[in-house]
């Protein structure tokens, strides 16, 4: 028998292509910052001192987005578990049974069934 999921989850994809588009926006952005060659520096990067300062610059700016990165993904995770207790999408799977009209014929009558977020049956809903 074939299975279709019937969801009303559009509002969830228009609210969640907002964040990946802003970064992405943001990353391009900000992409020629650190896209500069080392030999069109102003420096020489085989001094020490310029060579310090680069390890360290980087090190400073891998560290920094990490916990930038960090602490935003924390945060989203303490707003999807804040709001998951006031969820109250139903989900749907349509499934079909054969039935035998009073003539003989033979159908396929669809008839739908509630599902939790794992795709368990809570209650068959009647037609």
């Amino acid at each position: 028998m074939p299975t279709v999921i019937v969801s009303a989850t559009l509002h969830v994809v228009k609210n969640n292509l907002l964040l990946p588009v802003v970064s992405l926006f943001a990353t391009v952005l900000l992409a020629g910052c650190g896209t500069r060659p080392t030999a069109t520096r102003g420096t020489n990067p085989d001094h020490p001192g310029a060579a310090v300062g680069y390890a360290v610059g980087n090190t400073v700016g891998a560290v920094t987005g990490s916990v930038v990165g960090a602490v935003a993904g924390g945060a989203e995770g303490v707003a999807d578990a804040m709001k998951a207790p006031f969820n109250n999408e139903r989900r749907y799977v349509r499934k079909w049974r054969t039935e035998t009209t009073a003539d003989g014929r033979t159908i396929q009558v669809p008839y739908d069934v509630e599902v939790d977020a794992q795709g368990h049956v809570i209650a068959p809903k009647s037609n």
